[in-house]
């Protein structure tokens, strides 16, 4: 379509001096943008243009249809931000500049670490905190991305891949939970199709073959259903629920189920003209089909928290298989094609209050507060993917309100949501009635009660995340927060301990403390002390750089030279390593090295290579230095590892099935255990070989060990 034609579309609602408004944006732009194309090789124009059009085809107002076509002109060409408002304004430059790509962005230390993730989750995090003060920037970078995602295809192969999965993991759940269904499903379609295009194209493909059988099937349903409701008084459009691809695929892995099988679910939607129909309608398609038990939601009496209205059933159709209905209002139905945007321009009137609006804003500023404090733009990014972008679950509090947690949250999750002071003095919970562990996971439709204490705070144990009791980021924040106030003493102690006593288990206790505290940016070992007190620094990050400081100080053991020209990859069936030509290589017994430690091979007369650890006693006790090889741990397909644990604790009856259980929830198997107690103090030491994946599955299983009842110490055994 010509550039004319665009333009007429995207002003044909709007009022003359607005029309203006935004051929003026458009002359600008297109001075801007002259001589530039895009990858496609399409003029740069045509991109800004699809994106206004986006907007306008929303129904936004002027000024947000005005800052779509002038999004990028800051960013890729000469005219400034500070240029845009002089000719535009202060509100049109704050979308523009809310929008922008950051390609130059503040530098996120002193030490100028910016690399290209972190300058892409600086991006991300501008983004969300202008959401706080204009909803109507994210609708601009939705659309922005939406036409990006359809042209991809002139991109390089790992750009595009990139950009896909970016989609998928932010910009697609967003769309959801700002209600905007349609362009949800176009952008997880499209991410499908260039991450996994081989199964992009078979469901494709399959999805056109069978599509005249069930368009008449279809056809045949609705024509029944729209009788039988006219015959009941009720005026409807009935039609069929196109079925997206990327969904099909993801009921097809959570389910287990194959193509057909998720294909011949057939859907239709009711559309109706109020809520009482919605409700009368019902009892018709129950009347008519019979209902499948435990397949009927009411999200109009209970909306979801994306504004999102609707009722669900399924019963067995005319030809025996399921079938899905849905139904809804006219309204309903186009706030969940439009989600906010169907909402906007009742605050832009300002004649109506729309109370389900007001609500959706005040959410987005609530869920923004506090992230605001998170100094890590990396941080902020995994907080909203783990807070806002997650599969959700529906609770309740005692007085019947739906509190919308993450999936996976616990009761000290449903705490802190509620009030901060309920989380810190959290000291139990009911779930319907009855008495639950704080690392319980709710499930929707539980009703959840909290059992506080007068006083007190939270328990450090509440930020391991080995032990599952805190999902959000929102409640990991709040603990860490308690933690600061205190005495910075009592931190220094608390953080000395868990520091030691982890390293301890993990045998690092020889790593240089003051180095580990560098490493995690502090001056002075007592900062570092404190910064784990209060739970800034997590145990997961201490022990990944614990691990690097290990390989830093052992690769100093002299090694031959290695050959410019990296020998091929062997595998072997214990461990996959690279550099070692075609020989055979063992774990060495001795000292049991896993991945993630540091390696080295030893030649040996007629055995091949055995694998140590670089700190391995026996290996330091050498002199024959020149068997010594290069090696390091290869990607290989999922295999375990030997690892010896050593439990001390007070002995009881029980205690080895406890351990047992342990390592079994944890996918891990025991493959030898030895026990000696001694009478006179009641103590017991269990020796056992555990098969592990990784370091951090191991300080998963020490760390649930250690909080078993009479245990006194665990640790691994690395000689």
């Amino acid at each position: 379509m010509a550039v004319s034609g665009v333009l007429n579309r995207i002003t044909a609602s709007v009022a003359q001096e607005d029309r203006e408004l935004i051929e003026r944006a458009y002359e600008v732009a297109e001075r801007a943008h002259a001589g530039q194309t895009r990858a496609s090789g399409e003029p740069y124009i045509v991109h800004s243009l699809a994106v206004a059009l986006m907007l306008a085809d929303l129904h936004l107002d002027p000024k947000t249809i005005a800052a779509g076509l002038l999004h990028d002109v800051p960013e890729d060409t000469s005219v400034t931000i500070d240029q845009v408002r002089d000719m535009f304004g202060e509100e049109v430059a704050s979308l523009v500049d809310g929008v922008t790509k950051l390609s130059q962005i503040d530098r996120l230390s002193s030490e100028g670490r910016t690399s290209v993730e972190e300058q892409r989750a600086e991006s991300l995090r501008k983004m969300f905190l202008a959401m706080v003060h204009d909803v109507r920037v994210v609708l601009i970078k939705l659309a922005d991305r939406l036409h990006n995602m359809r042209t991809l295809g002139a991109l390089p192969e790992d750009k595009r891949r990139r950009i896909a999965q970016e989609t998928l993991d932010i910009f697609a759940p967003l769309a959801n939970r700002l209600g905007f269904w349609q362009l949800k499903w176009e952008l997880e379609d499209l991410s499908f199709r260039y991450l996994d295009p081989e199964m992009y194209h078979e469901i494709a493909q399959r999805i056109a073959e069978r599509r005249g059988d069930r368009e008449r099937q279809i056809a045949q349903v609705a024509a029944i259903l729209k009788e039988r409701l006219h015959e009941a008084g009720i005026e409807a459009e009935v039609d069929g629920r196109p079925k997206h691809i990327y969904s099909i695929y993801r009921k097809m892995q959570r389910k287990g189920l194959d193509f057909d099988q998720i294909y011949d679910v057939q859907g239709v939607r009711v559309i109706v003209d109020t809520v009482t129909d919605c409700y009368a309608s019902l009892g018709v398609v129950h009347s008519l089909w019979t209902p499948i038990p435990g397949e009927f939601d009411d999200y109009i009496a209970t909306p979801k928290d994306n504004m999102y209205q609707s009722l669900h059933t399924a019963v067995v159709g005319p030809d025996g298989k399921p079938l899905e209905v849905q139904i809804r209002t006219h309204e309903m139905h186009r706030t969940a094609e439009y989600g906010i945007a169907a909402h906007w321009r009742y605050k832009e009137g300002g004649k109506q209050r729309d109370l389900a609006f007001e609500k959706k804003i005040a959410w987005l500023r609530s869920l923004m507060e506090w992230r605001q404090e998170v100094a890590s733009a990396s941080e902020f990014l995994d907080s909203m993917k783990t807070d806002v972008f997650q599969d959700r679950v529906y609770v309740f509090t005692p007085k019947g309100e739906i509190i919308d947690l993450p999936a996976g949250s616990t009761p000290i999750d449903f705490a802190y949501h509620i009030h901060s002071e309920i989380g810190d003095r959290c000291r139990g919970a009911k779930v319907n009635g009855r008495l639950v562990s704080l690392d319980y996971q709710l499930r929707t439709g539980d009703q959840v009660e909290i059992i506080t204490a007068k006083r007190g705070g939270p328990s450090r144990d509440w930020l391991n995340p080995h032990l599952g009791y805190v999902k959000t980021s929102r409640a990991q924040q709040k603990i860490r927060q308690w933690f600061k106030k205190q005495d910075r003493a009592e931190n220094i102690a608390q953080g000395r301990a868990i520091v030691e006593r982890e390293l301890k288990r993990l045998g690092l206790e020889d790593v240089n403390l003051e180095q580990l505290g560098r490493a995690l940016q502090y001056d002075k070992v007592d900062d570092l002390f404190a910064a784990v007190g209060y739970g800034d620094v997590s145990i997961q990050n201490l022990t990944t750089k614990a691990l690097e400081i290990e390989r830093e100080v052992a690769a100093e053991l002299p090694l031959p030279p290695t050959t410019p020209q990296r020998p091929p990859t062997v595998s072997t069936s214990e461990v996959t390593v690279t550099g070692v030509g075609n020989l055979l290589t063992t774990l060495a017994k001795c000292c049991n090295p896993l991945p993630g430690d540091d390696i080295v091979g030893y030649i040996t007369r007629g055995r091949g290579v055995t694998i140590h650890r670089r700190d391995c006693p026996n290996l330091l006790a050498r002199t024959d230095r020149e068997r010594l090889i290069q090696v390091d741990w290869g990607v290989a397909k999922r295999q375990t590892y030997p690892v010896k644990i050593e439990v001390s604790a007070y002995d009881r009856g029980g205690l080895l099935r406890d351990i047992a259980a342990v390592v079994a929830d944890e996918k891990a198997s025991m493959s030898a255990v030895n026990a000696r107690t001694d009478k006179r103090d009641n103590t017991a030491i269990f020796t056992a070989t555990l098969e592990i994946e990784d370091i951090d599955q191991l300080s998963r299983i020490l760390t649930r060990i250690y909080r078993l009842p009479n245990v006194l110490e665990v640790r691994r055994q690395t000689h």
